[in-house]
């Protein structure tokens, strides 16, 4: 069994301040949805993997340099599986929510956390501490407060495509998680190629855009997307593959504070109260485990 004893606290601590702010960052993809004004779906997954594409292929230029062909191919099968499982959460989940409810789409995502403790223990003999359980089990009951009004019958496809998205992003995690000795961001290069090449397919013909949402779409994919897929890259380092699928929550419950800030679309009560339980009980499990790091960390010896 791994108990990630191997890891230092102050390693885990900045670990996880990397995975906050990682949620933190994508939670603002929403918002930039919301303010597009004429592309669907598949046109913003292309220029979002375009912007995506580059900006991972720039840091490993910026990092390797000359090396950086040699490092992409270094991922092996496990990196190609792993960028297949990353198109695939991303391209379910696109169908998911153009074809049930989000509450349901949500309500399936929610499931992320318990899917990966359950696979990283299966498949990679991780321990799930009490503490990670227990605020998981809190995040969910906010993700359920959330939502609980709107969840219905829905589309059986789109329900079903939610809860690919959440095995697919479970896979993902275990094997990035699985190869962290690995550099993994070319995976992201995996993911943003084979969606492009769908989105051509699918929207061949298709493409023009207003320049404005073109702008969105590379904000959405060079900085967002790009950013937070690297510092969890980083994270998956050293936290279990529950933790960083559980931090992800965030993601959820900003999304509607962001929209409201910039647009003024207030939320439903039950929103509010929702999204305040799971940013609490992620604060409380970040806070504890940074009060853990600090009392762990060895004092320097008294002067003679």
């Amino acid at each position: 069994m791994t108990a990630l004893s191997d890891t230092l606290p102050n390693a885990r601590s900045r670990a996880m301040g990397l995975m906050i702010f990682s949620s933190v960052l994508i939670s603002f993809g929403g918002l930039m949805i919301r303010l597009m004004q004429e592309a669907d779906v598949w046109q913003i997954s292309l220029y979002r993997s375009l912007a995506l594409l580059c900006t991972v292929s720039l840091l490993m230029g910026w990092r390797y340099g000359r090396a950086a062909p040699r490092k992409t191919l270094a991922i092996g099968r496990p990196g190609l599986l792993a960028g297949c499982m990353m198109a695939g959460a991303t391209l379910s989940f696109l169908q998911s929510i153009t074809n049930t409810t989000v509450a349901n789409t949500l309500f399936m995502l929610s499931a992320i956390p318990f899917l990966t403790a359950g696979l990283a223990w299966l498949l990679l003999g991780e321990r799930l501490r009490r503490a990670t359980l227990l605020t998981m089990l809190s995040a969910v009951a906010g993700i359920t407060v959330m939502v609980a009004g709107g969840i219905g019958a829905g589309s059986l496809y789109g329900n079903l495509m939610g809860f690919v998205c959440a095995s697919c992003f479970s896979g993902y995690a275990i094997v990035v998680r699985q190869h962290r000795e690995v550099e993994m961001l070319p995976v992201l290069m995996v993911s943003a190629s084979l969606i492009v090449c769908l989105s051509l397919v699918l929207r061949w013909g298709d493409l023009a855009i207003p320049w404005h949402d073109i702008a969105l779409c590379f904000i959405i994919g060079g900085v967002l997307s790009g950013g937070a897929n690297a510092l969890f890259l980083i994270a998956a380092k050293h936290l279990a593959a529950a933790e960083l699928t559980l931090i992800m929550l965030l993601e959820f419950a900003l999304g509607p504070l962001w929209v409201w800030l910039f647009l003024s679309e207030v939320p439903k009560a039950a929103t509010i109260v929702g999204g305040a339980i799971v940013i609490g009980s992620v604060a409380v499990r970040a806070l504890t485990e940074l009060r853990r790091g600090r009392q762990r960390r060895p004092r320097p010896p008294l002067a003679p």
